[in-house]
């Protein structure tokens, strides 16, 4: 990784009506990938990308493909460039596009396990409803220690962490709406997310064996560049413990502070966020050092593209 350029991928949460429209309009190679994600789901969703509406854009097991097709038809015109991944991470559903930026899947089975999985997590949100809050001004220890008091109330859990003091609590609502109030009584703030399930919390956890058994009709090969996990924030380069952690995922913390602090140590010194909206990236200038001469780009339109790849060459 050292010195390297960084590939970041965002899921859920960065859609909007229109994503990946211009890019399909110039670009073939983006076309081809708007084609098989339509295939593959049997059903138009990049006619949802382009045109919505956005309720049912929004809803998980068509968002969950919509997105990673956004991200994969990007990554493929940056390749188209000649440029290349040293490491790659993606957030939360991003993971299946970063699998594919580091060589582990083909890019119709990422959009294979992005479709399944946003099956399976509507499946488990409709059977067991929940919500999510993110919480500002709190440092993860001290979400730790509110998340243990209301156990008693329900199932409640750390969802993301996604910077030293932004971190996402997801459960039933029980459990989730006394925590907020505990994280307001502590001098911090608790936004409600608007969301239809509990991601990355034990209300998931029937969806993990059915997810990894989808996986073994796929085929997982050793990375050709490394990825860092959500789950450990760490690399892994056999690809049945990948299939272990994807399936696992759905019920574990997306650990991004840690996954981008562990690509900084390692000589990461190039962002670039693949993909809609520019949330990540918004991450990483909060993460980094205030000195730090990282360099961070994004790139989820046509202008966006042009304006990285004259500034990379």
């Amino acid at each position: 990784m050292e010195g390297g350029i960084a590939f970041l991928f965002p899921g859920q949460g960065s859609q909007y009506v229109g994503m990946g429209r211009d890019l399909a309009e110039k670009y073939p190679e983006a076309r081809e990938i708007f084609s098989t994600v339509d295939d593959i789901c049997d059903r138009s969703v990049s006619a949802l990308c382009f045109e919505g509406p956005l309720d049912a854009l929004t809803v998980t097991d068509t968002l969950q493909p919509a997105v990673i097709a956004v991200d994969l038809a990007i990554l493929s015109l940056i390749r188209a460039n000649g440029v290349h991944a040293g490491v790659s991470a993606g957030h939360s559903v991003g993971e299946c596009a970063a699998l594919a930026s580091a060589g582990i899947l083909d890019f119709a089975d990422a959009l294979k396990l992005a479709r399944k999985r946003g099956e399976l997590m509507h499946r488990e949100a409709t059977a067991h409803p929940g919500g999510m809050a993110a919480v500002l001004g709190l440092d993860i220890d001290s979400v730790h220690r509110i998340v243990e008091e209301v156990q008693a109330y329900g199932v409640l859990d750390v969802g993301n962490h996604n910077a030293a003091e932004q971190v996402v609590i997801t459960g039933e609502m029980e459990p989730l709406e006394r925590a907020v109030s505990l994280v307001r009584r502590n001098g911090a703030k608790a936004v409600p997310l608007k969301v239809s399930g509990a991601w990355h919390s034990r209300l998931m956890a029937d969806g993990i064996t059915d997810l990894r058994d989808f996986m073994e009709g796929i085929v997982f090969r050793k990375p050709s560049s490394p990825m860092v996990f959500n789950a450990t924030a760490e690399t892994e380069s056999d690809p049945e413990k990948i299939k272990d952690m994807m399936a696992g995922q759905l019920v574990r913390p997306v650990r991004w502070y840690d996954t981008v602090r562990r690509m900084a140590v390692e000589g990461v010194t190039t962002w670039v966020e693949v993909g809609p909206k520019n949330v990540l990236a918004s991450l990483v200038r909060k993460i980094l050092p205030a000195d730090s001469n990282a360099s961070i780009h994004n790139v989820q339109d046509v202008s966006g593209l042009e304006k990285f790849l004259s500034e990379i060459r």
